[in-house]
């Protein structure tokens, strides 16, 4: 008994924490608050269905499924996809004074010289779109590439730029792209997770995980990072002695414990947690089939450049299809290896960008043609992207070398989109004559962001989220449609 209290009962209503007010006492204010709130269900109620069952966007898509291909390091882009023949006439000069003055570049100071590309360009497509020799598989799908040269981003360091793309802000706690889209949309496989991520070039992007992470929404709509070179997914066998019968016994047990928390408390990480250990005991299955390529054609295989077994971007592109095919909502492979300072040969925008390319263009190209042979491009939308762009001059601490390379550049780059309601063929947006800046229909960022979801059936100022007081979304408070991109 505590010794300030003679009453044994008066001692343990002392100690009642507030929660036990707010929780329990339901016919109290704090209960009638919080169902008036809509803060949860309390006792007895019934759960709700599973937060991936698949739900309805705002209005008919032209899309139901992403594939975001990111060259994480940012390719560079003058080098591939904006040709600018006066930057090439003017190679070795100063830069304008204009283009420079007052601005901050990642590794450059001082006055730098205006370098113009080394790489062979050639018109392709019925539009006529410009494309380098370093991607000559591209040549071929030109028709089905709707490029945009007119990007512009607010950021020049690796992280933020990735995160800023990716999330919508640059800094780390907001959900990325692929969960705001399973957030929305759900999945249309109950065996597999409806955001799934893969990673060539051996290193994370700069962003980490925060890249597929699902910031303020519950956790199961977080991207589940899949390998194609050992176990697909980590952490998501059984473990040794335990057979697939017994796994089942103790899920049922913790299934029926979480649902008597989530039926008391009402938290969505409860639900999460029962969905998540439902998926994981199914993923033992489905995942090491749908992971498996040797089950492709030797002719498929080869078309992709791909190698069973092996960590590689081409390996990535064939399991984004497959992926796809079996209804994952939304395929994010980062490709490491795209930051072209110029600071050893394999950074060379001559030799080391024709090396990099040939791992790249190849699966890429080969998955467009893929998916259209199989139905899937008119609904499945591809993006290509890097964080930014790089410079329309020799980066600073390579200016006197032999190695060619470009620095870091937020104000104006280019990206291609394809399929999924994109009118191909097409290039939208133009930068100026030496490439510093967008000359016409500057795209930012948060437009790109409210397109992606325009074109999955979401008006993006409604594709919310309330948290701590505030209504979030992927685009924060900008952001507008280009709807001259729209089939």
């Amino acid at each position: 008994m505590n010794p300030y209290f003679s009453d044994p009962t008066e001692a343990q209503l002392h100690h009642l924490p507030r929660r036990h007010f707010l929780r329990d006492c339901q016919i109290g204010l704090g209960g009638i608050a919080l169902s008036a709130m809509g803060a949860g269900p309390l006792a007895g109620a019934e759960l709700p269905e599973s937060p991936l069952a698949p739900r309805k966007p705002h209005f008919t898509p032209k899309a139901k499924r992403v594939v975001y291909i990111h060259c994480a390091g940012s390719p560079p882009h003058l080098d591939l996809l904006d040709y600018k023949p006066e930057l090439v006439k003017r190679s070795g000069q100063d830069c304008p004074d204009e283009f420079v003055k007052g601005k901050e570049f990642a590794f450059t100071k001082g006055m730098p010289k205006l370098m113009g590309t080394p790489r062979k360009f050639s018109q392709h497509g019925q539009g006529g779109t410009w494309m380098s020799d370093a991607i000559p598989n591209f040549h071929g799908i030109a028709d089905e590439m709707c490029v945009i040269r007119s990007m512009h981003t607010d950021q020049f360091n690796h992280a933020p730029a990735q995160l800023f793309l990716l999330t919508g802000s640059p800094r780390q706690g907001r959900p990325s792209m692929g969960s705001w889209v399973t957030y929305g949309l759900g999945s249309e496989n109950e065996d597999l997770p409806g955001f799934v991520v893969m990673i060539s070039g051996g290193i994370q992007p700069s962003a980490g995980k925060n890249a597929w992470g699902s910031g303020f929404l519950p956790s199961v709509f977080q991207g589940v990072q899949c390998r194609s070179k050992g176990d697909p997914v980590l952490y998501v066998k059984d473990p040794k002695g335990m057979s697939r019968e017994l796994r089942r016994q103790g899920l049922d047990a913790l299934r029926s414990l979480n649902e008597l928390q989530a039926r008391e408390l009402g938290s969505p990480e409860t639900l999460t947690r029962i969905a998540q250990y439902e998926l994981a005991y199914r993923m033992q299955v489905s995942v090491p089939e749908v992971m498996d390529i040797s089950r492709e054609s030797k002719e498929t295989i080869e078309s992709y450049g791909a190698s069973p077994g092996a960590s590689s971007l081409a390996n990535n592109c064939l399991l984004a299809r497959r992926l796809l095919e079996k209804g994952v909502r939304f395929v994010q492979l980062f490709d490491w290896g795209w930051d072209f300072h110029g600071t050893n040969p394999k950074e060379d925008i001559r030799d080391g960008l024709t090396k990099k390319c040939a791992t790249m263009d190849r699966p890429v190209a080969t998955l467009i043609r893929d998916l259209k042979e199989r139905g899937l491009l008119e609904d499945t939308l591809v993006i290509w992207s890097g964080e930014f762009g790089r410079t329309p001059f020799r980066e600073g601490r390579t200016a006197k070398g032999k190695v060619l390379g470009r620095d870091h550049f937020p104000d104006c780059y280019s990206m291609f989109l394809a399929g999924g309601g994109v009118k191909g063929g097409t290039n939208h947006g133009q930068s100026d004559e030496l490439g510093f800046s967008p000359a016409k229909d500057p795209v930012h960022v948060h437009d790109l962001q409210a397109t992606i979801l325009h074109l999955l059936g979401f008006n993006h100022e409604q594709l919310i989220h309330r948290f701590q007081g505030r209504d979030y979304r992927l685009t924060d408070v900008h952001g507008k449609v280009i709807k001259s991109v729209l089939a």
